[in-house]
C-alpha cells in the first residue's frame, strides 16, 4: 500500500516535471502569451489558462490511458510484463535519469504556433485554448517523452495503474500552468520573476529526480535483473 501510495505521489511530480521542463515551459509560456493577447478581460485570461490546462490534461490522461490499457489487455504482454517488469524497470530508470542529466543529449526542437493553427484557434474563440493545450501537450519534446514513456508508462505498468497515475500526471502537468494563468491574469509583470525561478528550480528538481531514479533504477537492477 505504501509503495503504491509512494508511485501516485511520484507519477504526480513526474507531471509538474514534464510541465516545468525547458521545452513544454517555453510551450506553456508562448502558449498563455498567445491566449492574453487574444483575450483582454483578465478573468477570461485565466478562463482560457484553465482551459489550455485541461487540454493538457487531458490528452496526456488520453494517451496513457491507451498505452497502459492497451499494454495491460493483451495476454501475451501482461504475462510478459508480470515476469519481468520489475527486470526491466531497473535499466529504464537508469537511462530516464541519463536522459534527464544531459548525459545522454536529446536534440531540441521549436514549438512556435503555425500562421494556419493561429486562424484554427482564432476561429474556436475562447475554447480554441483547449485545443491548443492538447496539441501541444501531444507535440512531445525529447525531456517530456522520457518522462512519459520511460517513467510514467512504466510506473503505471507496474502497479496495474490504468487511471489513477496517469490522471494524476496529468494534473501535475497542469498545475504549473495554471500557476501562470493566474500570474498573467492579474499580474503580468511578475511573470518574468517567475519564469526565471522556475527555469532555476527545475534544474535541481530535475538534477533530485536524476538521482532518485538512479538510485532506484540500481535497486531493481541489482536484485531484479541480474
Amino acid at each position: 500500500m505504501e509503495s503504491y501510495a509512494l508511485a501516485l505521489v511520484s507519477a504526480l511530480w513526474l507531471g509538474i516535471l514534464t510541465s516545468i521542463s525547458p521545452c513544454p515551459l517555453a510551450t506553456n509560456i508562448a502558449a498563455i502569451s498567445y491566449v492574453s493577447k487574444r483575450v483582454g478581460n483578465p478573468r477570461m485570461v485565466l478562463v482560457s489558462g484553465l482551459l489550455y490546462m485541461l487540454g493538457r490534461t487531458l490528452a496526456y490522461f488520453t494517451v496513457a490511458l491507451i498505452v497502459v490499457a492497451g499494454l495491460s489487455s493483451i495476454p501475451s504482454i501482461a504475462n510478459f510484463l508480470q515476469q519481468y517488469m520489475n527486470a526491466i524497470i531497473g535499466p529504464v530508470l537508469i537511462l530516464a535519469g541519463l536522459l534527464l542529466v544531459g548525459i545522454i543529449p536529446l536534440p531540441s526542437f521549436g514549438s512556435g504556433i503555425s500562421a494556419g493553427f493561429q486562424k484554427k484557434i482564432d476561429k474556436l474563440g475562447i475554447s480554441g485554448s483547449l485545443l491548443l493545450g492538447a496539441v501541444f501537450a501531444l507535440a512531445f519534446c525529447p525531456v517530456s517523452a522520457a518522462l512519459f514513456f520511460g517513467s510514467l508508462i512504466p510506473l503505471s505498468l507496474q502497479h496495474q495503474s490504468v487511471f489513477a497515475m496517469p490522471m494524476l500526471y496529468g494534473i501535475g502537468t497542469a498545475l504549473p500552468v495554471a500557476a501562470f494563468a493566474f500570474i498573467l491574469a492579474f499580474s503580468a509583470n511578475r511573470l518574468s520573476s517567475a519564469f526565471n525561478f522556475l527555469g532555476f528550480a527545475e534544474i535541481w528538481m530535475r538534477r533530485i529526480t536524476a538521482v532518485v531514479f538512479f538510485a532506484v533504477g540500481l535497486y531493481y537492477t541489482v536484485n531484479f535483473t541480474f
